[in-house]
């Protein structure tokens, strides 16, 4: 016996987690549960080594143990896979929507979901302009600050102001509520009986990105809203009305007309330069 599975040098990865991942791995298809002996000849773990690493799994539900001391796989493991299988299907679906509202507002485009009393941002396009609004996928914000956390907290039942509009009007202006240099709308993207699946915010710099543009831009939101929640399957008829209750967007291109006049020489050069096809720096 050894404290690895044959096929892994010793060296490789974390070894404790390389163990665990072993016992998981060890459960088949064909499999309601699996004892002691079972898990060890088919790891070729010590069952010493089993024990210890099966008391972390249960605590984290990806393993339990049945009345009889077999073990089976714990409902962590359906959590994770359901995750998984989300994951996917909203990358496909979101992806092309967000890249589109990008192109049309010439800022960052990101998707939050609710993770208790915070939000997480899943996915993200980032401006084409050199100074933009930058988050990463996997970032932790607070749920009650910011654009995207207010629409989340609403559709989530928070009661009182600003709330009770933003179930009205299914998106909000945030300018400087979570970060005093940034601005940003947002507005809920729902799934399958109605079920909130997450928010879409644009946002940038409020150098850049004003009330007056971030109005202009509730129109092309919202529509992106109600295309991503027929996408997944829902009747988005309140996102179309709500799209509707705004004023058109207007001709001017946002990101070379009107928006770009906030924007500093050396940024419109920039700017002009990627119109052409060529890159900006990072910003």
């Amino acid at each position: 016996m050894t404290d690895l599975p044959p096929s892994q040098a010793p060296g490789d990865g974390v070894a404790a987690l390389d163990r665990a991942i072993a016992i998981l791995d060890a459960f088949t298809i064909a499999d309601r549960s699996l004892g002691l002996a079972e898990i060890a000849a088919r790891t070729g773990l010590y069952k010493s080594t089993i024990l210890r690493l099966a008391n972390s799994l249960m605590r984290g539900q990806l393993l339990e143990r049945l009345e009889d001391g077999r073990y089976r796989i714990g409902p962590a493991t359906f959590r994770l896979g359901a995750l998984y299988q989300r994951s996917l299907v909203a990358m496909d679906i979101l992806l092309p929507i967000m890249r589109d509202l990008s192109e049309r507002s010439w800022e960052s485009v990101a998707f939050y979901v609710r993770s208790g009393d915070v939000r997480t941002c899943l996915y993200r396009v980032e401006s084409k302009h050199p100074i933009r609004y930058t988050i990463r996928e996997g970032d932790v914000l607070p749920l009650l600050v910011g654009s995207g956390g207010r629409v989340l907290a609403a559709f989530s039942g928070e009661q009182g102001e600003p709330y009770e509009t933003i179930r009205k009007t299914y998106s909000y202006i945030s300018i400087g509520d979570r970060d005093p240099q940034t601005a940003g709308i947002s507005a809920p993207v729902f799934g399958p009986g109605r079920t909130l699946l997450g928010v879409l915010t644009l946002a940038g710099p409020n150098t850049r990105v004003d009330a007056a543009f971030l109005t202009r831009m509730k129109r092309p939101l919202l529509e992106a809203a109600a295309r991503a929640t027929r996408a997944f399957g829902e009747d988005a008829s309140m996102l179309d009305a709500a799209s509707l209750d705004t004023p058109p967007e207007p001709t001017t291109d946002p990101g070379f007309g009107e928006h770009q006049i906030r924007v500093s020489g050396t940024q419109q050069a920039n700017v002009a330069e990627l119109r052409a096809g060529g890159r900006s720096s990072d910003g």
